[in-house]
């Protein structure tokens, strides 16, 4: 069982640029992340895009939602900004019924050195391969139906909400 996996760019993927103080987009660091994690699992990894995902559209959304419905595998993991992640998952609820789908992101960019995106991105991995068709995210060794969660900002974790 091969998993898609699509890059769309988020925290996981940002770079810091000493001179501006900015974090910008270069290059995804999902290979370098899988291969320091020793990760076994046979991957189709597809960049849609890098951007963060305050950025996104409706079309953006869309494109990975389209992405996700075409894609032959139907184990499917995205890495994704944690600002609207949610907003994403839902996107993809409504389009795709018949795959396992797990959305996952970074707080703290890998480059740092102190990311949490070596631990979601490996977690996600495991979740994708287990979990039933639906749609989810998986955030910090917790996985959540796409719509029972929300992203707490003030104290910048994912919980669960009733609906």
């Amino acid at each position: 069982m091969k998993i898609q996996l699509f890059i769309t760019g988020g925290t996981f993927d940002k770079e810091y640029d000493e001179l501006t103080g900015k974090l910008f987009f270069k290059d995804s660091h999902l290979k370098e992340m899988l291969q320091i994690a020793r990760n076994k699992v046979e991957l189709d990894i597809k960049t849609l895009m890098m951007m963060d995902s305050l950025d996104m559209t409706d079309d953006d959304r869309k494109i990975i939602a389209l992405n996700c419905k075409k894609s032959e595998h139907t184990k499917i993991l995205i890495t994704h900004g944690t600002d609207t992640m949610v907003d994403t998952a839902k996107v993809i609820a409504k389009l795709v019924k018949d795959k396992t789908i797990v959305i996952t992101g970074a707080m703290i960019p890998y480059t740092f050195g102190s990311s949490d995106g070596l631990f979601n991105l490996g977690a996600s991995i495991v979740a994708v391969q287990t979990l039933p068709i639906g749609v989810y995210i998986c955030m910090n060794g917790r996985i959540f139906n796409y719509n029972k969660v929300r992203k707490n900002k003030k104290i910048g974790i994912f919980e669960e909400i009733e609906k």
